[in-house]
């Protein structure tokens, strides 16, 4: 359990996507674990890989804690709307929606890895994101100097946000990588403020849903408690490692992730888990 909530404790700082995809199957398919005490154990993942990261991510002023605290405010709309609507909103078609999304996005990293440089921006000032004040600077140790970035195109960002609070809430699902689709693909942040920024959310989103879990005996101390302690001292090792690696190799690992998610929400929609 120690081992793996490491792993997943290193990968989801890294990424922020938070280490549900990496424990849920291996708690259900290598440790035959029921699939309920899983999903409660992801849920506990969450908070603490945010937990880990969250603390060293704003110590290096990693993190925008402005973009995540706005963008947290459409997420949350979303879920409660999500949960209020569900049954009456067929989940095929949302799974189709959002995996094709993925998928796609997945195809605009590929093609910004294929640029000289990907993560070069255009400097035209967004006026609502400097109303709002949610333009950033962050120090990139792998860069070796500070980066200055303006945030863009806000509204898209946070329809993006409310539309994945309305999947979160509608199919139950985590929606780490749709934060980072709706920072590093729709509002053009850096990557690694973005990976940083969307470890945060997770652990807000996470924690509204954490005590329905409790209540309804989904989560076991047993098993819940070695995966935080080992995804705590992961997310302290991951937000480390991330510090030191270059953006382009961050986004090469970001891809074949996004692939396969994009990939099992398309599957979900037939009937299919993977």
């Amino acid at each position: 359990m120690l081992g793996v909530g490491m792993l997943a404790g290193v990968f989801g700082a890294i990424l922020g996507i938070g280490g549900g995809m990496i424990i849920t199957p291996v708690l259900t398919l290598g440790l035959g674990l029921d699939i309920k005490y899983a999903i409660g154990a992801s849920i506990i993942a969450v908070i603490a890989t945010s937990s880990g990261s969250t603390i060293a991510y704003l110590k290096d002023e990693m993190l925008n804690l402005r973009v995540a605290m706005f963008l947290e405010i459409a997420t949350t709309v979303g879920a409660v709307i999500g949960a209020v609507l569900t049954g009456l909103v067929h989940p095929t078609f949302l799974y189709f929606l959002f995996g094709a999304l993925l998928v796609f996005t997945t195809y605009n990293m590929i093609r910004k890895l294929m640029m000289k440089n990907e993560d070069a921006q255009d400097v035209t000032a967004d006026r609502l994101a400097t109303k709002l004040n949610l333009n950033g600077t962050y120090y990139d140790k792998a860069l070796k100097k500070q980066v200055d970035y303006q945030v863009q195109n806000v509204p898209g960002g946070f329809t993006m946000m409310f539309g994945a609070g309305l999947a979160s809430g509608l199919l139950g699902i985590g929606s780490g990588a749709f934060k980072v689709l709706a920072m590093d693909t729709i509002m053009h942040m850096p990557l690694k403020p973005s990976s940083a920024t969307s470890n945060l959310m997770m652990g807000v989103t996470a924690a509204a849903s954490a005590m329905v879990y409790f209540f309804n005996g989904s989560i076991k101390a047993g098993i819940a408690a070695p995966l935080a302690i080992g995804i705590l001292l992961g997310a302290l090792i991951g937000t480390r490692i991330m510090q030191h690696l270059k953006p382009r190799l961050i986004r090469m690992i970001f891809v074949p992730v996004m692939l396969y998610l994009g990939i099992q929400m398309i599957m979900k929609g037939f009937g299919v888990t993977i």
